[in-house]
C-alpha cells in the first residue's frame, strides 16, 4: 500500500545507475522516504484522490470536457439562447383579466374571498376601538404590566417610555391603527404557521414539501405579489393584512416545525410506553418541550409584520407606515423619521418582551408570593389596566393631549440639508458621497456586471455547480443550477445578472464591515452594549426611511441601493459574527492562551476555525439581506429587476411583475445554497 519506512538503501535508477551520498538527490524526510518518493507513490494519490472536493472537482472537470466543447460552439455569447426561452406573459395576462371581470360576481369571489375580507376588516376595526376605548393612558398602563409579567422591570420600563415617546412624536393613533393592524396580521400569521408547523413537525414528507413554499414565501419580494393580492381583495386593510401574513408566516411554521422534530426522544418514548395516544403525546409532551421554540417563532413573526408596515401601507395599509410613505412620496425626511421611530419602538419592545419571556421560560418565574403566580397575576394586569383605563377617560383625556408634543421634522430636516450641503461634494482630500458613488459605480458594479452578463450563460451554470457541489451535495448543486437555469428560460437573464452584481458587490462591502466590527464587539463587552441599540435601530427602522436621505447623499442610481441594503444587512452580521465568536469553547482559548499565542493568533488559529458554522451563516444571511433590500433600490434607479417589479406593480402589469419577482426567488434560492453548507445524509454519496 504504502512504501517502506526503513533506512534508505542505495538506488538505481534505470536511466543513470547506481546514485549514493548527499548529491544523489533530495535529502531524506525523518521518515525515511526523500521527497520525491513521497510524491510519486501510489498511496499519497490516493489520499489525495480519496478528499472529497478533489473527487467532485475531477467529475465536473470530467462533465465540463464533454459539455464545454459543444456549448462553446453552438452558445457561445454570454446572453441565454432565446430558443431556451419560455413566454410565460400570455397565460398571466389572461388570468389577470378573468379576475378583474369575474371578481365582482363570481362565487369565488363573493363567498370565499368576500367573506375573509369582510372577517379582517371586522378583526382591524375591533382590536383598533379597543385600543381607542382604553386610551392611552390604559395602553401604556396594558403593555407595561404585561411586560412586568412575562420580562421583568426593566422591559416594563422600556415599554412605558416607547409609548410615551410615540405619543410625544405626535403618532399616538397612527401607532394604534398600526398596532391593530399588526395584531391581526400576527395573529393570523401565528395559526397559519403553527398548523403548517404541526404538519412537518408530524411528517417527514410533509416537511420536505413545505420547505420550498416557504422558502418562496419568505424570499418572493413584497412588490412582486401586492398585485395579485390587489387583484383579488382590492386596496385597503384585507390586502395589506394578507400581504403581511404571506411574509410573516413561515418563520412561525419552521421553528414550530423545529420544535417539534427535535422534541426529547427519551421522553416521548416514556409518554409512548405509559399508553399515550398520537394527540396525547402532541399535547402533553411535544408542544411542551417545544416551548421555547415556539416563542422564539412568535418573536420573530412579529419582528416580520412590522417590517412590513411601509410596504403594506402602498396598498392601503393605515398607520403609521402610510404616514412614512406619505413623508417620503413628499421627500421630507423629517416626516418620516417621526412616523418611522414609533415603528422601532413598536418592534423593540415586542422584540424584548418575547425574548425575555423565552429566556424566563422553565425558570422560577413563578416563584413567590401567591398573588404574583399564575392566574392571579394576569388577573392583576387586567385589573390593573381596568383601572388605569378608566381613571383616564374620568380625567378627560383619552387621547393623547395635543400640547404634549414634540415636532421632530424641521429640525431633522435642517440636519439633513447640512449633511446634503458638507458632505455631497464639500468633503477635502477624500472627496464627497458623490465621489463615492461615481467610483463605486465606475470601478466596481460596472465591471463585475459586465463580466456577468459577457460570460457564457453555461459557464455561470458549471461555476455555480462546482461552489454548491463543494460546500454541499449534488442535491444542492442541482437545486442551485436549476434555479439559476430557470431564471434564462423565464427570459430575464440579463437583468438578473444585473441584479447580482449588486448583491455581491454589496455583500462583499457588508461581509468586511460586519465581520470587522463583530470581531470587535466579541473582544469588547461594551462595544457590544453600545452597539446594540444602533444595530436594532438599522434593522428594524422601514427601509424606506432611509431611503431618502442615502438618496441624498448619494444620488440617483444603483449607489444609494446599495448603500441601503448594507445599512439594512450589516447588523445581522454583526450579530451571528459576535455570538459565534463568543460561543468558542472557554477551554480552547485557554489552551491557546497557555502555549503562548497571542490574541492575533487565538483569533487566526481558534476563534474562526471555530465560528466557521456561525461565520457561513452571517455569509447566508447577508445574501439573503441584500438581496431584499436591493430589490427596493429599484425605486430609486437601481433598475434591473427590481425596477421590473415596481413597474409591474405601478402599471398594473401582472406578467412583468409576477416573472421578475419569480426570477428573484430564483436568485435567492441559488445564492442561499452556494453559501449555506448542507450536511451529507450518513450513508449517502455526495
Amino acid at each position: 500500500m504504502t512504501a517502506a519506512t526503513t533506512n534508505p538503501a542505495p538506488t538505481t535508477d534505470p536511466a543513470s545507475g547506481p546514485s549514493s551520498g548527499p548529491s544523489a538527490g533530495p535529502p531524506a524526510d525523518p521518515s525515511g522516504v526523500s521527497k520525491t518518493t513521497a510524491d510519486r507513490r501510489p498511496g499519497g494519490l490516493r489520499a489525495l484522490a480519496g478528499r472529497p472536493a478533489v473527487r467532485k472537482l475531477a467529475l465536473l472537470a470530467l462533465l465540463a470536457a464533454v459539455l464545454v466543447p459543444p456549448a462553446a460552439a453552438r452558445w457561445h455569447s454570454g446572453s441565454w439562447p432565446g430558443a431556451l426561452t419560455v413566454d410565460v406573459s400570455g397565460p398571466l395576462d389572461r388570468a389577470s383579466d378573468w379576475i378583474i371581470d369575474n371578481r365582482d360576481h363570481h362565487p369565488l369571489f363573493l363567498y370565499f374571498f368576500g367573506h375573509i375580507s369582510n372577517a379582517v376588516i371586522v378583526s382591524v376595526r375591533a382590536v383598533y376601538l379597543t385600543l381607542l376605548a382604553l386610551g392611552w393612558a390604559g395602553v401604556t398602563a396594558a403593555a407595561a404590566l404585561l411586560a412586568l409579567r412575562v420580562a421583568g422591570a426593566r422591559v416594563a420600563a422600556l415599554a412605558t417610555v416607547s409609548f410615551a415617546l410615540c405619543g410625544l412624536l405626535g403618532m399616538w393613533l397612527p401607532t394604534m391603527q398600526t398596532l391593530a393592524l399588526m395584531a391581526v396580521a400576527v395573529a393570523v400569521s401565528v395559526a397559519i404557521g403553527v398548523l403548517l408547523g404541526l404538519a412537518g413537525g408530524l411528517s417527514e414528507r410533509t416537511y420536505r414539501a413545505l420547505r420550498p413554499v416557504l422558502d418562496t414565501m419568505q424570499v418572493l419580494p413584497a412588490f412582486a405579489y401586492l398585485l395579485p393580492v390587489v387583484l383579488v381583495f382590492g386596496i385597503g386593510v384585507p390586502g395589506a393584512v394578507l400581504a403581511t401574513v404571506i411574509y410573516a408566516a413561515p418563520p412561525m411554521a419552521r421553528l414550530t416545525a423545529l420544535g417539534l422534530r427535535e422534541a426529547d426522544a427519551g421522553v416521548m418514548e416514556a409518554v409512548a410506553s405509559l399508553g399515550a395516544t398520537g394527540r396525547q403525546r402532541l399535547l402533553s409532551a411535544r408542544l411542551p418541550l417545544a416551548r421555547k421554540e415556539l416563542l422564539l417563532g412568535l418573536n420573530q413573526t412579529i419582528m416580520m409584520a412590522l417590517s412590513m408596515a411601509v410596504i403594506a401601507s402602498v396598498i392601503g395599509g393605515a398607520g403609521l407606515g402610510d404616514r412614512v410613505y406619505q413623508a417620503l412620496s413628499a421627500v421630507d425626511v423629517g416626516k418620516a423619521l417621526a412616523a418611522g421611530i414609533p415603528i422601532v419602538l413598536l418592534a423593540v419592545v415586542l422584540d424584548r418582551t418575547t425574548a425575555a419571556a423565552g429566556l424566563r421560560l422553565g425558570t422560577d418565574r413563578d416563584a413567590g408570593p401567591r398573588w404574583l403566580r399564575g392566574w392571579y397575576a394576569w388577573a392583576g394586569v387586567a385589573a390593573g389596566t381596568a383601572a388605569v383605563a378608566l381613571a383616564g377617560r374620568a380625567a378627560g383625556s383619552a387621547d393623547w393631549p395635543e400640547g404634549w408634543t414634540l415636532a421632530i421634522a424641521e429640525p431633522v430636516n435642517t440636519a439633513k440639508e447640512w449633511m446634503v450641503d458638507h458632505l455631497y461634494s464639500g468633503v477635502p482630500v477624500v472627496g464627497g458621497t458623490a465621489d463615492w458613488a461615481s467610483g463605486y459605480v465606475t470601478w466596481v458594479l460596472d465591471p463585475l456586471r459586465g463580466a456577468l452578463q459577457g460570460l457564457p450563460w453555461w459557464s455561470l451554470l458549471l461555476i455555480v455547480a462546482a461552489a454548491a457541489w463543494l460546500i454541499g451535495t449534488w442535491g444542492t448543486a442541482l437545486t442551485a443550477v436549476l434555479a439559476l437555469a430557470a431564471i434564462g428560460v423565464l427570459g430575464v437573464w440579463d437583468p438578473a445578472m444585473d441584479t447580482l452584481s449588486q448583491v455581491l458587490a454589496a455583500v462583499a462591502v457588508t461581509l468586511v464591515l460586519g465581520f470587522a466590527t463583530g470581531i470587535a464587539a466579541a473582544r469588547s463587552p461594551r462595544l457590544e452594549r453600545l452597539l446594540r441599540p444602533v444595530l436594532d435601530i438599522c434593522q428594524t427602522m422601514p427601509q424606506f426611511v432611509y431611503l431618502i436621505p442615502v438618496v441624498a447623499l448619494f444620488g440617483v442610481g444603483r449607489a444609494p441601493a446599495a448603500a441601503a441594503a448594507i445599512v439594512y444587512a450589516l447588523p445581522a452580521v454583526v450579530r451571528i459574527t459576535t455570538q459565534g465568536l463568543r460561543g468558542v469553547d472557554p477551554a480552547a482559548l485557554e489552551s491557546a492562551r497557555s502555549l503562548g499565542a497571542t490574541r492575533g493568533q487565538q483569533l487566526r488559529q481558534v476563534q474562526l476555525p471555530l465560528a466557521r458554522p456561525a461565520l457561513l451563516l452571517a455569509v447566508n444571511q447577508g445574501v439573503v439581506l441584500v438581496l431584499a433590500v436591493v430589490i427596493i433600490g429599484g425605486l430609486v434607479g437601481s433598475g434591473a429587476l427590481g425596477y421590473d417589479v415596481v413597474f409591474g406593480l405601478a402599471q398594473g402589469d401582472l406578467a412583468t411583475g409576477l416573472v421578475a419577482g419569480a426570477a428573484i426567488v430564483c436568485l435567492g434560492l441559488m445564492l442561499d445554497r452556494v453559501t449555506q453548507p448542507t450536511a451529507r445524509r450518513p450513508g449517502k454519496g455526495a
